[in-house]
């Protein structure tokens, strides 16, 4: 540990998109030490790192990027390019806003839900899982050395816990992203027409993916009328819960 401090330097850079232009608030996580700083408006960041430690840069909408730092580390600014995610453009299709009726709103949500399946029989398959950096496993680390080798950076990432960090990142990354997914296509009045304050809406999504897995397989899915059934058998434990938080309060 000690000698990983000492041998720790400034590393700076600049971030900017694949046109050129200046990135602001890029998150910059040094891996191994979890320290994290953004780029400022002008692209530029400056952060602490050590040799072999990994730089990832992440923001929204854009594809991640990681590099290591070399062992004789960097001797001029490091330059970034972030890709931009390429996003889908939906089907434009003329429906209803949520009235506020749960029971309403989920027929009518079925419906649409119908035409989507066609398209989806009929159209073509979608990219499966995401560009991520898979995470190492025990079982990955340890066969080979049972066959008398020896996987280096599977060893190092377990006991630098490395793997576990990823693996909780992608966790959080993963629920943030399907309870956007909801929010994106229901109105905010939708929920607060249920009793559910606008600031707790994705608390109580959460709430729905935790009390019933089967809500988040039907994100996962993109299927918002299964989404919406299911969210109803939750909201009113939700509600109560919030009632009792109140009284206690």
């Amino acid at each position: 540990m000690f000698i990983h401090c000492f041998s720790q330097e400034t590393v700076t850079g600049h971030i900017t998109d694949d046109s050129g232009a200046d990135l602001n608030s890029v998150i910059v996580i040094n891996m191994s030490s979890d320290q994290k700083v953004y780029s400022n408006s002008m692209g530029m960041f400056s952060i602490e790192a050590a040799p072999n430690d990994e730089l990832r840069f992440v923001r929204a909408d854009f594809r991640r990027v990681s590099v290591i730092v070399p062992a004789g580390g960097f001797n001029a600014q490091l330059l970034i390019t972030l890709i931009p995610i390429p996003k889908e453009i939906e089907e434009v299709k003329v429906v209803k806003k949520p009235t506020g009726d749960l029971e309403t709103d989920s027929r009518l949500a079925a419906k649409v839900n119908k035409g989507e399946i066609v398209q989806e029989a009929i159209g073509l398959p979608q990219p499966v899982g995401k560009m991520r950096e898979k995470p190492a496993e025990v079982k990955q680390v340890l066969l080979p050395i049972l066959l008398g080798g020896l996987d280096v950076q599977g060893a190092y990432d377990l006991i630098s816990g490395k793997a576990r960090r990823q693996k909780r990142q992608y966790r959080y990354d993963d629920l943030q992203e399907h309870i956007a997914w909801v929010r994106n296509r229901v109105d905010n009045e939708y929920f607060t027409k249920a009793g559910i304050p606008e600031e707790r809406i994705s608390e109580f999504i959460q709430y729905s993916f935790e009390m019933k897995p089967q809500v988040r397989t039907y994100v996962k899915a993109r299927n918002l009328s299964g989404v919406l059934l299911r969210m109803e058998e939750t909201m009113p434990a939700y509600l109560e819960r919030l009632k009792q938080k109140k009284l206690q309060e």
